[in-house]
């Protein structure tokens, strides 16, 4: 218990003295020295330098030794596939996107394939082959079947619908894989590096190509019985044609709250305002820079909208914060998150906080990575 706890400290902290080691686990220094000995031998810690600049002799610093174990994250989207590959620490190393067709599956193991490049450009950059890999996690649109093993509510992504595709993926990587819902992966970012740090109930709500939310409740994800907790782009709400069946597949967008508020709803909604750029997030940014009757209106109406499917979430689930994430949100900043606030107060009872993302880079593949170092810090440090 307490190498792991020094472990911990070493990888929250960065280098440590023996002295502020003890002094962190509250172990006298004799027993700190010993541990750090001990932990030294095992090759999970190394010295780093020395403490310069004070009274009395000089104080050996150690840190976590990075190269003990390295992980892979992924994102994919529907143009392709980003990963990067981090050390033990956290510290990212190399990363590689491959740019195709996600949807194209028109030959056998192609999914397979396009994973393998993307983790092998990763690991090229930072010049390491796949026998340094330990874990890796990959953020997909939908959600893996816990019961088939198959990927659920992503039926734009055929090539990522097979029983076997862990297996194969595993076996052109070489590690173990994990398949994991993107936006619940950016709700790990969020609570790591972002607007959720100090919160233990609260949803991410994933507003871009795709509508979805994360749900954190006691510092723990919600999956639901198949994967799908947090598919809140298929909601039912007014204003929206109700969809059923094929037509919640439909190109045009799924479900109710999705036909609102998603990236083509945007682009209607914009250009019914005057506001016409190449996509929705363009329009949205262009107008909210724009004073005026016509983009206070268009932030407005948006603002409603989205609030309305918040509100749905809010009388169920109750969270102390709700975090705007996707591109929806990023581009309509924080204009749009006061308009979704006056526009939420009323509709429910609870009134959590409301937050912008503050996630720097893809969330996705830092929640990505987040969740493969949780993974293998355990099996690395507790094993050792």
């Amino acid at each position: 218990m307490n190498d792991r706890a020094a472990l911990d400290l070493l990888i929250s902290h960065g280098p440590l003295t023996r002295t502020r080691l003890g002094e962190l686990t509250g172990l006298s220094k004799p027993t700190a020295s010993q541990l750090l000995a001990r932990l030294e031998a095992g090759g999970l810690v190394r010295a780093v330098g020395n403490v310069t600049g004070r009274p009395g002799p000089n104080a050996q610093l150690y840190e976590v030794n990075p190269s003990v174990a390295h992980v892979a994250g992924l994102a994919v989207d529907e143009k392709g596939i980003s990963a990067a590959v981090a050390d033990i620490t956290g510290t990212v190393l190399g990363e590689h996107r491959v740019e195709a067709d996600i949807k194209d599956e028109g030959v056998p193991g192609r999914t397979a394939r396009l994973v393998a490049a993307a983790v092998d450009g990763a690991l090229a950059a930072c010049g390491l082959g796949h026998e340094a890999l330990h874990r890796t996690v990959i953020g997909t649109p939908g959600a893996l079947d816990p019961r088939t093993g198959t990927l659920r509510y992503a039926p734009h992504l055929p090539g990522w619908h097979s029983r076997t595709l862990r297996a194969e993926l595993a076996d052109v990587i070489g590690t173990p894989v994990v398949i994991e819902n993107d936006v619940n992966l950016a709700a790990v970012a969020e609570r790591h590096t972002g607007a959720a740090h100090d919160a233990e109930d609260y949803v991410l709500v994933w507003i871009d190509e795709g509508v979805g939310a994360a749900i954190v409740l006691g510092g723990r994800l919600l999956r639901g019985a198949t994967g799908g907790a947090g598919e809140v782009g298929y909601m039912p709400l007014p204003g929206a044609p109700l969809a059923r069946g094929e037509a919640l597949k439909a190109p045009d967008g799924g479900g109710g709250f999705e036909r609102l508020v998603g990236v083509l709803a945007v682009a209607r909604l914009a250009r019914e305002h005057g506001f016409d750029a190449p996509s929705g997030p363009e329009a949205l940014e262009q107008a909210a820079r724009t004073p005026g009757p016509a983009a206070d209106a268009f932030l407005a109406e948006l603002g409603s909208r989205v609030a309305t499917g918040l509100a749905a979430i809010v009388a169920v689930v109750d969270p102390e914060l709700i975090v705007l994430s996707g591109a929806v949100c990023r581009a309509g900043g924080e204009r749009l998150r006061a308009e979704v606030e006056a526009g939420l107060t009323g509709l429910a009872l609870p009134r959590p906080r409301l937050r912008l993302s503050e996630v720097t880079g893809s969330a996705i593949l830092i929640g990505a990575l987040r969740t493969a170092l949780t993974d293998v810090r355990n099996d690395v440090f507790d094993t050792a």
